[in-house]
């Protein structure tokens, strides 16, 4: 491989050159030139290597670029290909042409001439030939092998193909191309008869001099056409790749400023072509990226509020023991453990909080989930863990079998959620009364209810009704419940229970069937029933 020249701008070595050898060189090697690493050379090359092409096809990176060279690579083959064409028919016309008339003539002159060429009459053959055309050469051949110039000194180049006509009774002609004294020419053979037989043949030939002329004149002109055609090709090319791609680079203008300025201004959609779908799906983009971006500064601003108040709590309880502590001021038993239990109480509401916040942080789309799923198996999940943080309640489900796509875990916390609340707001020994039929899930309670204005705000992130402030939770639980529902193409809203109490209710598309149809519905889950407990 050849070494790469240095570089001009190389800056000089560290390193004097009668610097003692170190322990890692050996002194008896050659001089640092002698000395060279080839493998450097290798790296620079293929430096060099990865950075011409990308040079050198540099247009690539330019859609208009390769518009316009496509399109003037087909205009050029198209032109090209039409040039040829008329080229070569004109050729060929011309050909036929010139090897008819010729033909014509010979003939003609044969039967002219038979008479004369008979008697072998040279004085009387140039009399006749007297009007014969410059260009044109005439020989008569005999079929004893005699040969009659009747102009000119020249013998023309005869062939077998002209003695066959001058000897056989064949009733046929040649046609061949020839040189005569440096001229091209076209040469005809036409048999020469009389009643008694063939006395022989006549040779004419013509010049192609003008022919050839006209012909490459006629390539001039079509070169002259092709070119012209390509280079209009390339410019109307290039003038409707940037036209056309005008629109492409506005759209790319503006993707660019929203990724430096990170403003999510919609673009501004004109016509309804490919462009401006592209513009219209963009946008769409757009929004639901504001949405989303609107979604978590919300979650962020209210989850730094919510986390506010149980924090501060937590460390004035902590701060509470940890002075007991350094002062030796005896704490009673009694303060102690209400102190513990409050950080205690302080801890799971946290810890729920958080769960809270990371489900509600969540942001799949049901696309991503594909399980089959049985409702009623759900709710009797949620109802087994509901029953365990409060005892006291008694819980009547009454379910129809309900199956949809969903994600399993989702939906039992949403079911959950929906449980706890009423659980909560019912009285020590109340009932909660959760019906599930066509895929419509109900939740009563005998708690005091929801006001009618704060209804549809219920499942809001944060939301706390007045009543509800002095009841511990996050404001959380519901929100979930909605999210859930929406992710599975549910919906959900709140009402008013047979009781006066709440009744929340939670709609999700499926149907009575295993989504399978193959697969039969578990025993469990047809119409089940749990008994009311308590």
């Amino acid at each position: 491989m050849r070494p790469l020249p240095p570089r001009p701008d190389a800056a000089p070595t560290d390193h004097p050159t009668d610097a003692e050898p170190t322990a890692e060189t050996d002194p008896t090697d050659a001089s640092p030139a002698d000395q060279h690493d080839p493998r450097h050379d290798d790296r620079h090359d293929l430096d060099l290597d990865h950075e011409l092409p990308e040079r050198r096809w540099h247009y690539r990176r330019s859609l208009a670029s390769r518009v316009t060279l496509l399109t003037t690579i087909a205009v050029g083959v198209a032109v090209a290909f039409l040039s040829l064409s008329v080229y070569f028919v004109v050729r060929i016309q011309l050909e036929d042409t010139m090897d008819e008339q010729l033909l014509d003539r010979a003939t003609s002159m044969a039967a002219g001439l038979t008479s004369a060429a008979a008697d072998k009459d040279r004085d009387q053959l140039l009399t006749q030939l007297r009007f014969l055309p410059r260009d044109s050469r005439v020989q008569i051949l005999f079929a004893d092998g005699s040969i009659l110039l009747t102009n000119g000194t020249t013998t023309l180049p005869l062939g077998d193909e002209e003695w066959d006509v001058a000897t056989s009774d064949a009733d046929h002609a040649v046609l061949r191309s020839v040189t005569v004294a440096g001229d091209h020419v076209r040469m005809a053979t036409v048999p020469m008869d009389l009643s008694n037989g063939r006395i022989g043949a006549l040779v004419m030939t013509q010049n192609t001099d003008s022919q050839q002329k006209f012909l490459g004149k006629l390539g001039l002109v079509m070169l002259g056409f092709g070119g012209t055609g390509v280079i209009l090709a390339a410019v109307a090319g290039t003038v409707v790749a940037r036209n056309g791609l005008r629109p492409v680079r506005r759209l790319t203008e503006s993707v660019e400023t929203i990724a430096r300025t990170e403003e999510l201004t919609p673009l501004r959609v004109e016509g309804d072509d490919e462009i401006a779908r592209l513009a219209t799906a963009f946008n769409q983009m757009l929004t639901a990226l504001s949405a989303s971006r609107e979604r978590q500064k919300q979650l962020v601003a209210d989850a730094g509020h919510e986390l506010k108040t149980p924090l501060t709590s937590l460390r004035t309880n902590l701060d509470l023991l940890a002075q007991a502590e350094d002062t030796g001021a005896a704490l009673s038993p009694e303060t102690r453990r209400e102190l513990i239990d409050d950080v205690r109480a302080q801890i799971v509401e946290l810890s729920t909080l958080i769960g809270d916040l990371v489900e509600l942080a969540r942001d799949e789309q049901v696309r991503h989930v594909v399980e089959p799923v049985s409702l009623v198996e759900v709710l009797d999940k949620a109802v087994a863990r509901v029953r365990l943080r409060a005892p006291t309640v008694t819980f009547e489900v009454r379910a129809a079998p309900w199956w949809l796509v969903g994600e399993s875990h989702s939906l039992e916390r949403a079911i959950t959620n929906l449980l706890d609340n009423a659980a909560k707001w019912s009285p020590t020994d109340g009932r909660v009364v959760a019906t599930l039929a066509n895929g419509i899930l109900t939740v009563d309670d005998q708690g005091p209810g929801i006001p009618e204005d704060d209804r549809e705000y219920v499942f809001e992130r944060f939301f706390r009704s007045t009543e509800s402030r002095a009841m511990p939770g996050s404001g959380l639980g519901l929100a979930i419940v909605r999210q859930v529902a929406e992710r599975h193409a549910g919906s959900v809203r709140a009402g008013v229970s047979p009781s006066g109490g709440a009744r929340l209710t939670m709609t999700l598309p499926g149907g009575p069937l295993h989504p399978d149809a193959t697969r039969p519905i578990p025993r469990e889950s047809r119409g089940a029933t749990t008994a009311p407990t308590g």
